[in-house]
């Protein structure tokens, strides 16, 4: 059975209201993505602090040693999570690294982040897995911005870009979010803010989530990249001003540090995946990121 929101609050260091006292894993077990967001680069660095960024992807067999390494240098962490480097529903990586973990650390709480695209129809499996959270990044519940934001989506072994495509992710990240968030689930949705696309959306989306059962609200300032990188990132009055519109409708998370996808130690106060992956081996490992 998930823990409670309460419980969250308690345990896992992103939805502390009071400062992090644990710690989390991320385990970037994923490497291929369905969609094309006109603002994410995934890459395989060491440099970069932010999204879709890894020194290593992982295999789910390393991963369950990575997390016994990681709780030896920091018994802290209680959180094993999944966010990348791509999307956590395009393969079955992170099922199967969830379910050895599982098995090895019973005591961690497991969450995971998504684009949505597959949510509905995997719904069950994440749910079987004993997910505690679940994060889903929904930039727009209107296909005509989403298009904006997203060239293609990678669906039932087709590319469809445009509006079409974005109207298929947005109906599946809304009742996906509905079936997750019936099994009691925690759900957090992530917005990316681009004043100029979706600035003036945000309260629509928020409105549209929290009717799904989403708990939680987190807007992102955009980081100018990829095809966006001319866009300009969101001012602070921006953010406010997006912050107050979602706020009329869901509660919001205001705790997001732009966490790479190998992530690890006490948010804001000690970071070991350096350490961690030096104990590893090799940081240069190279597997070729994808969509479909």
């Amino acid at each position: 059975m998930a823990k409670s929101f309460s419980e969250l609050t308690k345990e896992h260091p992103c939805f502390a209201s009071h400062g992090a006292r644990t710690g989390r894993i991320h385990l970037p077990v994923c490497p291929g993505c369905n969609i094309a967001c006109r603002f994410c680069e995934r890459s395989i660095n060491l440099e970069e602090n932010r999204p879709g960024v890894t020194g290593r992807v992982l295999q789910p067999e390393e991963a369950c040693e990575i997390v016994g390494r990681a709780l030896e240098i920091s018994p802290e962490i209680k959180v094993a999570g999944i966010a990348g480097p791509g999307d956590t529903l395009a393969s079955n990586n992170a099922f199967k690294t969830f379910e050895l973990i599982g098995k090895e650390y019973p005591q961690l709480i497991k969450c995971m982040s998504t684009n949505g695209l597959l949510l509905n129809e995997r719904a069950d499996q994440v749910i079987a897995a004993g997910i505690d959270s679940l994060t889903v990044t929904v930039n727009a519940v209107d296909p005509e911005i989403e298009a904006q934001l997203n060239d293609y989506i990678i669906w039932q072994g087709r590319k469809i870009e445009g509006v079409e495509g974005a109207k298929i992710l947005i109906e599946n990240q809304l009742a996906g979010i509905r079936k997750i968030a019936e099994a009691g689930i925690t759900v957090k949705v992530n917005t990316v803010l681009v004043p100029r696309i979706n600035g003036s959306h945000i309260s629509a989306i928020a409105e549209a989530v929290a009717e799904a059962g989403a708990d939680k609200y987190n807007i992102i300032p955009l980081i100018p990249s990829a095809k966006l990188k001319n866009e300009a990132a969101p001012t602070c009055a921006q953010i406010d001003a997006a912050r107050r519109a979602a706020g009329e409708y869901i509660e919001l998370f205001l705790h997001c540090n732009h966490c790479r996808a190998d992530a690890a130690g006490i948010p804001g106060k000690s970071e070991i995946s350096r350490q961690l992956y030096a104990k590893a081996g090799s940081l240069s490992f190279q597997e070729n990121f994808s969509h479909g």
